[in-house]
């Protein structure tokens, strides 16, 4: 999942928010340098991508990336999950809607940024400014996070072709998401409890 769905999936803590916000930019055992709920974020992050991967939702979604990018299909799609995410008012819309909960998001992370790895420093302010969560909900906010991805990987050099895969197969990977999110959702919450009662 992107960087969406891994705030939603927080549960309004910022101390997992925090870890699971810098899970990607922290290596090997650089995770116990944090503080102990923030490991848990970290390792809910870690989950959270693991049954994402694995899904058989997931495994349709990435067949449509495949043949043009390979094994970045993932990324690509992970950003998808995100644009339905934001459109979802099943998630959204007892808590007020998006915009509210993005404001949230970045106001807790500021408070957090003294645990932030400095790859994440760099990233957090354009993530604030450009309103990086807000803008999944719109389809030249995708092209953007495409764009984003693009420029951040070693091995890819145009995103154009991920953007019109996304328009072409629009509802069928909205489906997808359908068929997955829920029961992320429901995994990701009973791992928290796990986590948090350990």
């Amino acid at each position: 999942m992107n960087y969406l769905a891994h705030a939603f999936l927080s549960f309004n803590n910022p101390e997992i928010l925090t870890g699971n916000m810098i899970s990607d930019f922290v290596k090997g055992k650089k995770k116990f340098d944090y503080p102990l709920t923030i490991q848990k974020g970290i390792a809910l992050h870690r989950k959270i991508d693991h049954f994402t991967d694995f899904h058989p939702a997931t495994a349709i979604a990435k067949n449509y990336f495949r043949p043009k990018y390979r094994l970045y299909s993932g990324a690509f799609v992970d950003v998808v999950y995100d644009h339905f995410l934001a459109l979802d008012e099943k998630q959204f819309g007892s808590s007020g809607g998006l915009e509210p909960f993005s404001k949230t998001v970045y106001k807790e992370l500021d408070q957090q940024q003294s645990f932030f790895p400095l790859s994440f420093q760099r990233l957090f302010p354009y993530m604030k400014a450009q309103n990086w969560l807000y803008e999944y909900r719109l389809t030249e906010g995708i092209r953007k996070s495409f764009g984003g991805l693009v420029h951040r990987a070693v091995y890819l050099n145009e995103s154009a072709s991920a953007f019109s895969i996304f328009i072409e197969h629009y509802d069928e990977l909205s489906n997808c998401y359908k068929a997955f999110f829920p029961e992320l959702k429901e995994v990701a919450l009973k791992q928290l409890h796990n986590l948090l009662t350990e």
